[in-house]
Protein backbone atom coordinates (compact mmCIF):
# COMPACT_ATOMS: atom_id res chain seq x y z
CA UNK A 1 0.00 0.00 0.00
CA UNK A 2 0.81 3.50 -1.12
CA UNK A 3 1.20 5.64 2.27
CA UNK A 4 -1.75 7.65 0.91
CA UNK A 5 -3.88 4.45 0.72
CA UNK A 6 -2.70 3.92 4.09
CA UNK A 7 -4.17 6.99 5.31
CA UNK A 8 -7.19 6.55 3.68
CA UNK A 9 -7.28 3.29 5.70
CA UNK A 10 -6.69 4.75 8.86
CA UNK A 11 -9.59 7.63 7.73
CA UNK A 12 -11.94 4.24 7.31
CA UNK A 13 -10.55 2.33 10.72
CA UNK A 14 -11.51 5.54 12.35
CA UNK A 15 -15.19 6.34 10.87
CA UNK A 16 -15.94 2.99 12.20
CA UNK A 17 -14.58 3.48 15.48
CA UNK A 18 -17.31 6.21 15.49
CA UNK A 19 -20.10 4.75 14.03
CA UNK A 20 -20.07 1.68 15.95
CA UNK A 21 -18.53 3.32 19.06
CA UNK A 22 -16.07 0.20 19.48
CA UNK A 23 -12.05 0.14 20.94
CA UNK A 24 -9.65 0.77 18.03
CA UNK A 25 -8.07 -2.30 18.40
CA UNK A 26 -11.53 -4.47 17.10
CA UNK A 27 -11.69 -1.94 14.33
CA UNK A 28 -8.12 -2.43 13.45
CA UNK A 29 -8.35 -6.23 13.68
CA UNK A 30 -11.80 -6.13 11.50
CA UNK A 31 -10.50 -3.70 8.89
CA UNK A 32 -7.52 -6.30 8.38
CA UNK A 33 -9.86 -9.34 8.25
CA UNK A 34 -11.93 -7.55 5.15
CA UNK A 35 -8.68 -6.27 3.17
CA UNK A 36 -6.29 -9.06 3.16
CA UNK A 37 -4.18 -7.85 0.29
CA UNK A 38 -2.30 -5.43 3.07
CA UNK A 39 0.17 -7.01 4.59
CA UNK A 40 1.86 -6.89 8.11
CA UNK A 41 3.30 -3.60 7.87
CA UNK A 42 0.48 -1.91 6.28
CA UNK A 43 -1.69 -2.99 8.95
CA UNK A 44 0.95 -1.84 11.65
CA UNK A 45 1.07 1.73 9.77
CA UNK A 46 -2.76 1.92 9.90
CA UNK A 47 -2.40 1.06 13.68
CA UNK A 48 -0.06 3.30 13.93
CA UNK A 49 -1.90 6.47 12.41
CA UNK A 50 -4.92 5.31 13.85
CA UNK A 51 -3.47 5.90 17.44
CA UNK A 52 -1.57 8.52 17.61
CA UNK A 53 -4.58 9.99 15.76
CA UNK A 54 -6.38 9.21 18.86
CA UNK A 55 -3.23 10.58 21.21
CA UNK A 56 -3.60 13.99 19.62
CA UNK A 57 -7.38 14.32 18.79
CA UNK A 58 -7.61 17.33 20.49
CA UNK A 59 -5.17 19.35 19.46
CA UNK A 60 -5.62 18.24 15.54
CA UNK A 61 -9.51 18.82 16.20
CA UNK A 62 -8.53 21.90 17.07
CA UNK A 63 -5.90 23.02 14.30
CA UNK A 64 -8.56 21.95 11.45
CA UNK A 65 -11.59 23.21 12.95
CA UNK A 66 -13.65 19.61 12.51
CA UNK A 67 -13.37 16.27 14.55
CA UNK A 68 -14.06 14.12 11.53
CA UNK A 69 -11.75 11.04 10.98
CA UNK A 70 -10.75 12.84 7.74
CA UNK A 71 -10.00 15.80 9.50
CA UNK A 72 -8.13 14.16 12.41
CA UNK A 73 -5.89 11.68 10.08
CA UNK A 74 -5.14 14.90 8.02
CA UNK A 75 -3.67 16.68 11.48
CA UNK A 76 -2.33 14.28 12.66
CA UNK A 77 0.01 13.20 9.63
CA UNK A 78 0.38 17.04 8.46
CA UNK A 79 0.92 18.32 11.92
CA UNK A 80 2.73 15.90 13.80
CA UNK A 81 4.29 13.03 11.20
CA UNK A 82 5.91 15.88 9.22
CA UNK A 83 4.07 16.04 6.04
CA UNK A 84 2.80 19.53 6.26
CA UNK A 85 -0.11 20.64 4.21
CA UNK A 86 1.80 21.12 0.93
CA UNK A 87 3.46 17.08 1.67
CA UNK A 88 0.05 15.61 1.93
CA UNK A 89 -1.32 17.71 -1.67
CA UNK A 90 1.76 16.13 -3.19
CA UNK A 91 1.54 12.91 -1.97
CA UNK A 92 -1.94 12.44 -2.51
CA UNK A 93 -1.57 13.97 -6.12
CA UNK A 94 -2.42 10.84 -8.73
CA UNK A 95 -2.95 8.05 -5.97
CA UNK A 96 -6.08 6.62 -6.69
CA UNK A 97 -6.61 5.40 -3.50
CA UNK A 98 -5.68 7.91 -1.71
CA UNK A 99 -8.05 9.97 0.42
CA UNK A 100 -10.06 13.22 -1.29
CA UNK A 101 -7.66 15.75 -2.60
CA UNK A 102 -6.78 18.38 0.03
CA UNK A 103 -8.27 21.99 -0.05
CA UNK A 104 -6.47 25.05 0.54
CA UNK A 105 -8.63 25.45 3.68
CA UNK A 106 -7.06 22.12 5.01
CA UNK A 107 -3.67 23.23 3.62
CA UNK A 108 -3.96 26.26 5.67
CA UNK A 109 -5.02 24.79 8.78
CA UNK A 110 -2.18 22.26 8.97
CA UNK A 111 0.55 24.16 8.33
CA UNK A 112 -0.94 27.43 9.58
CA UNK A 113 -2.10 26.42 13.53
CA UNK A 114 -0.30 27.68 16.38
CA UNK A 115 -0.91 25.21 19.04
CA UNK A 116 0.32 27.90 21.86
CA UNK A 117 -3.18 30.02 21.26
CA UNK A 118 -5.18 26.74 21.60
CA UNK A 119 -6.99 26.25 25.26
CA UNK A 120 -5.36 24.42 28.02
CA UNK A 121 -7.26 21.24 27.50
CA UNK A 122 -6.33 21.16 23.63
CA UNK A 123 -2.47 21.48 24.07
CA UNK A 124 -2.81 18.80 26.50
CA UNK A 125 -4.57 16.11 24.83
CA UNK A 126 -7.37 15.76 27.71
CA UNK A 127 -10.79 15.75 27.91
CA UNK A 128 -12.00 19.18 29.05
CA UNK A 129 -14.25 17.76 31.55
CA UNK A 130 -10.95 16.59 33.38
CA UNK A 131 -8.96 19.69 33.36
CA UNK A 132 -9.80 20.36 36.89
CA UNK A 133 -8.81 17.01 38.15
CA UNK A 134 -5.39 17.34 35.96
CA UNK A 135 -4.72 20.99 37.31
CA UNK A 136 -5.61 19.87 41.07
CA UNK A 137 -2.99 16.53 40.55
CA UNK A 138 0.08 18.62 38.67
CA UNK A 139 -0.49 22.43 39.69
CA UNK A 140 1.04 24.58 37.05
CA UNK A 141 2.56 21.20 35.41
CA UNK A 142 -0.77 20.15 34.26
CA UNK A 143 -0.45 20.83 30.62
CA UNK A 144 2.93 19.08 30.04
CA UNK A 145 1.52 16.13 32.10
CA UNK A 146 -1.20 15.70 29.98
CA UNK A 147 1.14 16.07 26.46
CA UNK A 148 3.34 13.34 27.83
CA UNK A 149 0.60 10.81 28.64
CA UNK A 150 0.07 11.70 24.62
CA UNK A 151 3.59 10.30 23.28
CA UNK A 152 4.05 7.39 21.95
CA UNK A 153 5.47 4.83 24.79
CA UNK A 154 8.17 2.97 25.20
CA UNK A 155 8.32 -0.83 25.39
CA UNK A 156 10.13 -2.11 28.71
CA UNK A 157 11.09 -5.57 30.05
CA UNK A 158 11.45 -6.86 33.34
CA UNK A 159 13.94 -9.17 34.02
CA UNK A 160 13.12 -12.45 35.73
CA UNK A 161 15.78 -12.31 38.18
CA UNK A 162 15.00 -16.24 39.27
CA UNK A 163 16.42 -17.50 35.53
CA UNK A 164 18.45 -14.75 33.96
CA UNK A 165 20.39 -11.42 34.93
CA UNK A 166 20.28 -8.34 33.29
CA UNK A 167 23.50 -7.88 31.55
CA UNK A 168 22.10 -11.95 30.11
CA UNK A 169 18.78 -10.83 28.74
CA UNK A 170 20.42 -7.06 27.43
CA UNK A 171 22.88 -9.10 25.49
CA UNK A 172 20.02 -11.93 24.18
CA UNK A 173 17.84 -8.05 23.00
CA UNK A 174 21.15 -6.50 22.03
CA UNK A 175 19.96 -5.96 18.30
CA UNK A 176 17.17 -3.93 19.36
CA UNK A 177 19.34 -0.99 21.29
CA UNK A 178 17.89 -2.11 24.81
CA UNK A 179 18.98 0.30 27.52
CA UNK A 180 18.98 -0.22 31.36
CA UNK A 181 15.46 1.58 32.90
CA UNK A 182 16.66 4.60 34.90
CA UNK A 183 14.59 3.44 38.31
CA UNK A 184 13.70 -0.08 37.99
CA UNK A 185 16.70 -2.17 38.91
CA UNK A 186 15.69 -5.10 36.96
CA UNK A 187 14.22 -3.35 34.03
CA UNK A 188 15.35 -3.17 30.29
CA UNK A 189 13.90 -0.76 28.49
CA UNK A 190 13.49 -0.37 23.66
CA UNK A 191 12.81 3.31 23.25
CA UNK A 192 9.31 4.39 21.62
CA UNK A 193 8.93 4.34 18.15
CA UNK A 194 8.38 7.31 15.28
CA UNK A 195 5.76 7.65 13.01
CA UNK A 196 5.67 4.12 10.49
CA UNK A 197 7.88 2.67 13.06
CA UNK A 198 7.02 -0.71 15.58
CA UNK A 199 8.29 -2.48 18.34
CA UNK A 200 9.64 -5.55 17.73
CA UNK A 201 7.43 -8.89 19.01
CA UNK A 202 9.44 -9.59 22.05
CA UNK A 203 6.91 -12.56 22.67
CA UNK A 204 9.03 -15.15 19.89
CA UNK A 205 12.43 -14.42 21.43
CA UNK A 206 13.75 -17.48 22.58
CA UNK A 207 15.05 -15.44 25.77
CA UNK A 208 11.14 -14.85 26.36
CA UNK A 209 10.16 -18.44 25.88
CA UNK A 210 12.42 -19.48 28.56
CA UNK A 211 10.89 -16.95 30.85
CA UNK A 212 14.07 -15.13 31.18
CA UNK A 213 11.97 -11.87 30.95
CA UNK A 214 8.24 -10.75 31.26
CA UNK A 215 7.02 -7.02 29.57
CA UNK A 216 5.95 -4.78 31.80
CA UNK A 217 5.84 -1.08 32.15
CA UNK A 218 9.16 0.35 34.33
CA UNK A 219 6.29 2.09 35.94
CA UNK A 220 4.59 -1.16 36.98
CA UNK A 221 7.52 -2.93 37.92
CA UNK A 222 8.57 0.13 40.36
CA UNK A 223 4.87 -0.63 41.81
CA UNK A 224 5.38 -4.04 42.48
CA UNK A 225 8.70 -3.09 44.40
CA UNK A 226 6.59 -0.32 46.53
CA UNK A 227 5.55 -4.19 48.08
CA UNK A 228 8.90 -4.57 49.76
CA UNK A 229 8.20 -8.11 49.32
CA UNK A 230 10.67 -10.28 51.76
CA UNK A 231 11.85 -13.76 51.16
CA UNK A 232 9.42 -16.15 53.67
CA UNK A 233 6.45 -13.93 53.34
CA UNK A 234 2.99 -14.17 52.77
CA UNK A 235 1.17 -11.86 50.51
CA UNK A 236 -1.87 -11.86 48.93
CA UNK A 237 -2.31 -10.01 45.31
CA UNK A 238 -5.83 -9.46 45.28
CA UNK A 239 -6.34 -7.83 41.85
CA UNK A 240 -3.15 -9.98 39.91
CA UNK A 241 -5.14 -9.84 36.53
CA UNK A 242 -2.75 -11.38 34.04
CA UNK A 243 -0.50 -11.54 37.00
CA UNK A 244 2.53 -9.22 36.17
CA UNK A 245 3.06 -8.05 39.40
CA UNK A 246 2.45 -11.62 40.73
CA UNK A 247 5.18 -12.57 38.90
CA UNK A 248 8.07 -9.80 40.28
CA UNK A 249 6.71 -10.32 43.97
CA UNK A 250 7.62 -14.15 43.66
CA UNK A 251 11.16 -13.65 41.96
CA UNK A 252 11.78 -11.13 44.57
CA UNK A 253 11.15 -13.08 47.25
CA UNK A 254 13.26 -16.02 45.39
CA UNK A 255 10.73 -18.38 45.40
CA UNK A 256 10.49 -18.47 49.16
CA UNK A 257 7.12 -17.69 51.38
CA UNK A 258 3.76 -17.78 49.20
CA UNK A 259 1.54 -15.23 47.07
CA UNK A 260 -1.31 -16.07 46.70
CA UNK A 261 -3.01 -14.28 43.73
CA UNK A 262 -6.68 -13.95 42.69
CA UNK A 263 -8.83 -11.57 40.77
CA UNK A 264 -12.37 -11.21 40.73
CA UNK A 265 -12.54 -11.36 36.60
CA UNK A 266 -11.69 -14.97 35.17
CA UNK A 267 -11.07 -14.16 31.87
CA UNK A 268 -8.38 -11.56 33.18
CA UNK A 269 -6.40 -14.31 35.30
CA UNK A 270 -6.55 -16.98 32.80
CA UNK A 271 -3.12 -15.86 31.16
CA UNK A 272 -1.42 -16.02 34.71
CA UNK A 273 -0.91 -20.24 34.46
CA UNK A 274 1.28 -20.30 31.88
CA UNK A 275 3.21 -17.37 32.54
CA UNK A 276 4.21 -18.93 36.27
CA UNK A 277 5.22 -22.07 34.41
CA UNK A 278 7.48 -19.93 31.99
CA UNK A 279 8.80 -17.61 34.73
CA UNK A 280 9.76 -21.17 36.98
CA UNK A 281 8.25 -19.46 40.16
CA UNK A 282 7.13 -22.26 42.61
CA UNK A 283 5.80 -20.00 45.54
CA UNK A 284 2.54 -19.31 44.06
CA UNK A 285 -1.67 -19.99 44.68
CA UNK A 286 -3.52 -18.95 42.26
CA UNK A 287 -7.16 -18.81 43.56
CA UNK A 288 -9.75 -18.40 41.25
CA UNK A 289 -12.34 -15.73 40.64
CA UNK A 290 -14.98 -15.75 43.34
CA UNK A 291 -12.67 -18.17 45.82
CA UNK A 292 -13.17 -17.97 49.25
CA UNK A 293 -9.97 -16.72 50.73
CA UNK A 294 -11.34 -16.75 54.87
CA UNK A 295 -8.69 -18.90 55.35
CA UNK A 296 -6.06 -16.05 54.88
CA UNK A 297 -7.72 -13.50 57.49
CA UNK A 298 -5.34 -11.91 59.49
CA UNK A 299 -2.68 -13.85 58.40
CA UNK A 300 -0.52 -11.61 55.11
CA UNK A 301 1.96 -9.51 55.77
CA UNK A 302 1.10 -7.57 52.55
CA UNK A 303 -1.75 -6.88 50.55
CA UNK A 304 -1.51 -5.80 47.23
CA UNK A 305 -4.63 -4.61 45.36
CA UNK A 306 -3.83 -3.12 42.06
CA UNK A 307 -7.63 -1.68 41.43
CA UNK A 308 -9.77 -1.23 38.71
CA UNK A 309 -9.44 2.58 37.42
CA UNK A 310 -9.84 4.90 35.04
CA UNK A 311 -6.30 3.94 33.52
CA UNK A 312 -5.43 7.93 32.75
CA UNK A 313 -2.56 6.81 33.41
CA UNK A 314 -1.82 4.38 30.72
CA UNK A 315 -3.57 6.95 27.83
CA UNK A 316 -0.18 6.56 25.72
CA UNK A 317 -0.95 2.55 25.31
CA UNK A 318 -4.77 3.09 24.91
CA UNK A 319 -5.00 6.53 23.50
CA UNK A 320 -8.69 5.69 22.44
CA UNK A 321 -10.09 5.08 26.50
CA UNK A 322 -9.23 8.81 26.75
CA UNK A 323 -11.94 9.91 24.81
CA UNK A 324 -14.45 7.05 25.84
CA UNK A 325 -13.99 7.94 29.54
CA UNK A 326 -17.35 9.52 31.18
CA UNK A 327 -18.13 10.68 34.60
CA UNK A 328 -20.36 7.90 35.79
CA UNK A 329 -17.63 4.95 34.94
CA UNK A 330 -15.44 7.43 37.19
CA UNK A 331 -18.01 7.63 39.80
CA UNK A 332 -18.44 3.76 39.35
CA UNK A 333 -14.70 2.70 39.63
CA UNK A 334 -14.43 5.03 43.11
CA UNK A 335 -17.08 2.61 44.83
CA UNK A 336 -14.67 -0.30 43.56
CA UNK A 337 -11.68 0.84 44.73
CA UNK A 338 -13.32 2.12 48.33
CA UNK A 339 -15.35 -1.58 48.82
CA UNK A 340 -11.58 -3.54 47.60
CA UNK A 341 -9.70 -0.96 50.09
CA UNK A 342 -12.65 -2.07 53.13
CA UNK A 343 -11.90 -6.00 51.98
CA UNK A 344 -8.40 -6.08 51.77
CA UNK A 345 -7.11 -5.14 55.14
CA UNK A 346 -9.15 -7.89 56.80
CA UNK A 347 -6.20 -9.86 55.31
CA UNK A 348 -3.57 -8.77 56.91
CA UNK A 349 -1.76 -9.32 60.34
CA UNK A 350 -0.79 -6.53 62.53
CA UNK A 351 2.19 -4.74 61.25
CA UNK A 352 1.32 -5.48 57.71
CA UNK A 353 1.19 -3.21 54.64
CA UNK A 354 -1.63 -2.92 52.28
CA UNK A 355 0.02 -1.48 49.25
CA UNK A 356 -3.03 0.73 47.04
CA UNK A 357 -1.85 1.06 43.36
CA UNK A 358 -3.71 2.87 40.65
CA UNK A 359 -2.52 3.04 37.09
CA UNK A 360 -4.73 6.52 36.86
CA UNK A 361 -3.24 10.31 37.69
CA UNK A 362 -6.66 11.28 39.19
CA UNK A 363 -6.73 12.75 42.61
CA UNK A 364 -10.10 11.44 43.37
CA UNK A 365 -8.62 7.81 42.65
CA UNK A 366 -5.72 8.28 44.68
CA UNK A 367 -5.28 10.19 47.41
CA UNK A 368 -8.41 11.52 47.87
CA UNK A 369 -9.49 7.51 48.42
CA UNK A 370 -7.19 6.92 50.39
CA UNK A 371 -7.56 9.72 52.66
CA UNK A 372 -11.41 8.36 52.96
CA UNK A 373 -10.82 5.15 53.79
CA UNK A 374 -8.24 6.49 56.88
CA UNK A 375 -11.23 8.44 58.07
CA UNK A 376 -13.22 5.07 58.10
CA UNK A 377 -10.71 2.61 59.19
CA UNK A 378 -9.13 3.11 62.69
CA UNK A 379 -6.13 0.95 63.07
CA UNK A 380 -4.62 1.97 59.65
CA UNK A 381 -1.69 4.36 59.05
CA UNK A 382 -0.58 5.64 55.83
CA UNK A 383 3.20 5.37 55.90
CA UNK A 384 4.88 9.02 54.70
CA UNK A 385 5.38 9.41 51.30
CA UNK A 386 9.21 10.31 51.66
CA UNK A 387 9.79 6.74 52.93
CA UNK A 388 8.22 5.05 49.77
CA UNK A 389 10.56 6.71 47.56
CA UNK A 390 13.37 7.89 48.88
CA UNK A 391 15.66 6.74 45.43
CA UNK A 392 13.83 8.48 43.38
CA UNK A 393 14.15 11.93 44.86
CA UNK A 394 12.32 14.56 42.84
CA UNK A 395 11.39 11.86 40.05
CA UNK A 396 7.99 11.54 41.71
CA UNK A 397 5.65 13.71 42.84
CA UNK A 398 4.57 13.30 46.68
CA UNK A 399 1.56 13.72 48.72
CA UNK A 400 0.54 13.17 52.27
CA UNK A 401 -0.62 9.48 51.38
CA UNK A 402 1.31 8.32 48.36
CA UNK A 403 4.05 8.88 45.42
CA UNK A 404 2.75 9.46 41.91
CA UNK A 405 4.88 8.09 38.66
CA UNK A 406 4.32 10.14 35.40
CA UNK A 407 5.76 9.85 31.83
CA UNK A 408 6.70 13.54 32.38
CA UNK A 409 8.58 12.79 35.67
CA UNK A 410 10.01 9.34 35.69
CA UNK A 411 9.58 8.11 31.88
CA UNK A 412 7.29 5.27 33.07
CA UNK A 413 3.33 4.47 32.79
CA UNK A 414 1.14 6.63 35.40
CA UNK A 415 0.84 5.24 38.49
CA UNK A 416 -0.09 6.10 42.10
CA UNK A 417 1.41 4.06 44.85
CA UNK A 418 0.14 4.07 48.63
CA UNK A 419 1.19 2.11 51.66
CA UNK A 420 -0.98 1.93 54.80
CA UNK A 421 0.29 -0.31 57.95
CA UNK A 422 -2.29 -2.27 60.09
CA UNK A 423 -1.25 -1.04 63.97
Amino acid sequence: MTPAARLAAAIEVLIDVEARHRPAAAALKDWGVSHRFAGSKDRAVIGNIVYDTLRWRASSAWAMDADTPRALVLGTAGRRWGYGGLGLRELFAGDRHAPEPISEAEVTAIDGADLETAPPHVRADVPEWLAPQFAAAFGDDWVAEGAALAERPPLDVRVNSLKADREKVAKALARYQVQQTAHAPSGLRIAPTERDGRHPNLQVEPGFQKGWFEIQDEGSQLASGFVAAKPGEQILDLCAGAGGKTLALAAAMANKGQVFATDSDRSRLAPIFDRLKRAGTRNVQVRPAGADLTDLTGRMDAVLIDVPCTGTGVWRRRPDAKWRLREHALQQRIKEQAALLDDAVRYLKPGGRLVYVTCSVLPVENDRQVEAFLERRAGAVSLPADILAPALGTAVYRSATGVALTPLRTGTDGFFVSVVEKV
